[in-house]
Order: structure tokens, then sequence, then C-alpha cells
């Protein structure tokens, strides 16, 4: 084993939380930065319609990489459980059928995303006077995606496999990268919205070369020359893999439904809510770097049936998310108004961004719980049970309560109705990961390892 990697079966439960999780968190950080300084570039070197085309071009993006997600999700569960099984041919065997699916899955949306970007930019109702743009953007992004893939799942099996610390390099690379390109391309090569897909695709296309050239020189992973998975291993996969995915569909759907709400108190409230919901991103990192976390540490320890130390890894994590997401929420009520004003300045907008802010902040604890025990209860495959988790939070209370409050309160209702969904989920996601039978579930035939 790797220095970088660690058995979570056994040692200091919340060290190993700590120092798990926080180059998962510097990576999540990274990774946002890497949205940012591409927005920058483009807007700041080709103006608002060139911005315009690069963002409805990734929202497809998006909804692709929720297939990215789903999959790597179902790589987490599969592969901390083999390496806590202590099943090294099982590793093998799901570490092929990952990378065949994976290529299989790249190659087809890419080239069929390449040839139909134009026809899915107008289903979403792209203006025509930046379809063009976002077409050759859009195009160009499809062709990189088994860079995109590849390079998000060198990352996933060496989290479940216990290093955290290399993925992140792999993102700094394609951070830096995509810095240095981005004008490069877009500006002294004259290539415009063009240059950025191109930076893009290049920079995650070098940090996957980087990760696959280092993960095999160091043989930090067990690859073998790819061949045809055998069945059960693709039924595992696709069984994990598609509900994973539908999650992100579910929370796109719903953040779209809340929007909706948003919209009906006009464009101060619009601007102030999306500046909010940028910082949002910021604030929830520990929470989802905690989710992914546990997702690790548990599947190992789930795959060794070591139950106890399960629980005791849920216990810890939440009290961690609660002690680190109170201390970024005192600190937004108290800087709100400065967080705010870096993205919006204009007084209505702002004083509804902040008070939004203020409002919602001592609420976000209750979320992390959710990334938690969610996490865990993923850990062990069920799936369509987290799946089932989403769809209550966000289409059986969020966006109802969030039309309630909005209807009873005004737009100050929006901050409650939102914080009130995110506590009694996280009540149905503790009473699931309590009394539900996620424990029962079984991956695999085979017997355990020892």
């Amino acid at each position: 084993m790797s220095a970088e990697q660690h058995d979570f079966t056994r040692g200091n439960t919340f060290k190993q939380l700590v120092m798990f999780s926080a180059p998962i968190m510097l990576a999540n950080l990274l990774q946002t930065s890497y949205q940012l300084v591409d927005s920058l570039w483009v807007g700041n070197l080709l103006g608002a319609q060139a911005l315009g085309a690069v963002a409805v071009s990734n929202v497809l993006v998006f909804t692709v990489l929720s297939f990215v997600i789903g999959m790597n999700n179902a790589a987490l569960t599969i592969l901390s459980q083999q390496k806590g099984r202590s099943d090294d041919e099982g590793l093998r065997r799901y570490l092929n059928a990952f990378v065949v699916i994976l290529s299989v899955l790249s190659i087809g949306l890419g080239v069929s995303g390449f040839f139909l970007s134009e026809t899915l930019l107008g289903l979403i109702g792209t203006p025509e006077s930046i379809m063009g743009r976002a077409s050759e953007y859009l195009q160009i992004t499809f062709l990189g995606m088994l860079f995109l893939f590849g390079y998000n799942f060198i990352s996933t099996v060496l989290r479940a496999l216990g290093d955290s610390k290399t993925p992140m390099r792999f993102v700094l690379v394609a951070v830096l990268l995509n810095i240095v390109l981005d004008p490069l391309f877009i500006h002294t090569f004259g290539l415009g919205v063009r240059g950025a897909a191109f930076a893009t695709v290049l920079s995650q296309g070098l940090a996957f070369f980087y990760g696959l050239t280092h993960v095999l020189r160091k043989k930090l992973v067990p690859l073998r020359a790819p061949t045809p998975p055998a069945w059960p291993e693709v039924r595992t996969i696709l069984n994990l893999g598609i509900p994973s995915g539908l999650q992100m569909a579910v929370i796109s759907g719903g953040s779209a439904a809340i929007m909706s709400v948003v919209t009906n108190f006009g464009g101060d409230v619009v601007g102030g809510f999306s500046a909010a919901q940028r910082l949002d991103s910021l604030i929830m990192l520990p929470a989802q770097a905690l989710g992914i976390s546990v997702s690790s540490m548990a599947g190992q320890n789930i795959g060794s049936r070591n139950w106890h130390r399960v629980g005791k890894i849920a216990r810890v994590a939440v009290s961690y998310n609660l002690a680190i997401m109170l201390l970024i929420a005192i600190f937004m009520v108290v800087f709100a108004e400065q967080a705010i004003k870096l993205f919006v300045q204009e007084g209505d907008a702002a004083s509804f961004g902040m008070n939004y802010l203020r409002s919602i902040a001592f609420f976000y604890p209750f979320l992390g719980i959710n990334f938690v025990l969610n996490g865990v209860v993923r850990a062990s495959g069920a799936m369509y049970q987290v799946l089932a988790l989403n769809l209550i939070s966000f289409w059986l209370l969020r966006y109802p309560l969030t039309a309630i409050f909005a209807h009873l309160f005004g737009e100050s209702g929006i901050a409650f109705g939102v914080g009130t969904s995110f506590v009694v989920s996280s009540a149905f996601a503790y009473l699931y990961y309590r009394f539900g039978k996620w424990q029962k579930k079984q991956l695999f035939e085979e017997p355990l390892t020892r």
C-alpha cells in the first residue's frame, strides 16, 4: 500500500477524517476556482455574449457530469468495499469493468454530443445571437469527454483506496494549466470562445495523462490491460451508477424549481439570490468533502463488516460537520454584507442577498448532516434509497416549503423555507440511517476475504 493510502478499518477515526477530508476540501475549492477563472477570462476578454454562450453550454456539460458523478459514486462504493474486504482480485476485476464501461460511455457521449450540439442547445432555448459560439464551445468540450471522465475517475479510485492527497495534485495541475492556457488560446491565438474550450480540454487532458502516468509509475492502483468485463460486474456497476446519476438530475431540477419561486419577486431578488448561491458553493465545500470522505471510510469498513466502526465514523463526522458549519455560519452572519458585495453592488439586490445569508446561516449545519449520513448510506450501495431521500429533500420539502414561506412572508420567507427544509430533510436522513435496512445491502456474492 502506498504511503498516501490509508486503511480506515483501524486507527484514530477523528484524525483520519480530518487528514483525509482536508485535501478533498481543497481539491473542491480548486475545482470551483477553475470554473471561476474560466468565466473571468471569457467575460473580460470576449464580453457578455461570449460568457453567455459558455454558460449555456455548461448547462449541458453539467448534465453529462451527472453521469460522471454517478459512476464515480458507484466506483467509490464498490472499490472501497473491495479494499475493506482485502479482495485484490475483486478490486482488479471491478477496476477493469469501470475502465471499459467509462471508456465506451465517454466515447459514445463525446461523438453523439459533437454531432447533436446545436440540437441540444436548441432544446434549452439558446438565443440565436449566441448559438454559433455556444455550439462551437460545446462541440470541442464533447471531443474532450474521455479526458473529463478519466481525470475524475482516477481521483475517485485513489480516494476509494484511502488516498486524497494525490488527486488534489491532479486538480491543481488542471487549474494552473487552465489559468495559463485560457488567455493564450482566447486572446494570443485569437480563437475566442473556441480557445476557452480548447484550453479546458487540453488542461484536463494533460492532468489526466499526468495522473495516469503517475499512478502507473508508482503502482498506486492495480490496473491491467482492459478486457471485456463479466456481466456480474457490469450489472453491479449499473445498478449503483444509474440511480446515483439520477440523484444529480433531481438536485438540478430541484434547484431550478426553487429559482422559479425566486423569480416571482423581480430582478433585484434574483440578483441577490444568485450572489448568495455563488457563496453557497463555497460554504458547502466542507460538508461535501465530509460526504465523500465518509463514503470511502465507511465503505472500507462495510466491506470488512465492521459495523461498530461504521457507526463511529458517522458520529465523528456529524460532530465535526456541526463544528465546522457553525463556525462558517457565525462568519457569514458577521461578514454577510462584504461577502455579497463581492458579487453584486446594487442596493436592493445586495440587501436581499445579505438578509438571505444571515437568515439561512445557522441552517447550514443541518444540510451538512444530510451529506454525512447519506454518504454513509451510499457507501453500503443503497443508491436507490439515497435517490429517494434526495427526492424527498428537494421535491417534497425544499420546493414546497420555499413556495409556502415565500407566499406567507414575501421575499424574506425564501430563506426560512429553504432553511426549514434543511432541518426536516436531515431528520429524514437520520431516521433512515437509524432504522433503514441499508446495512443489509449485499453487493458481492463471493465470500469475504480475511
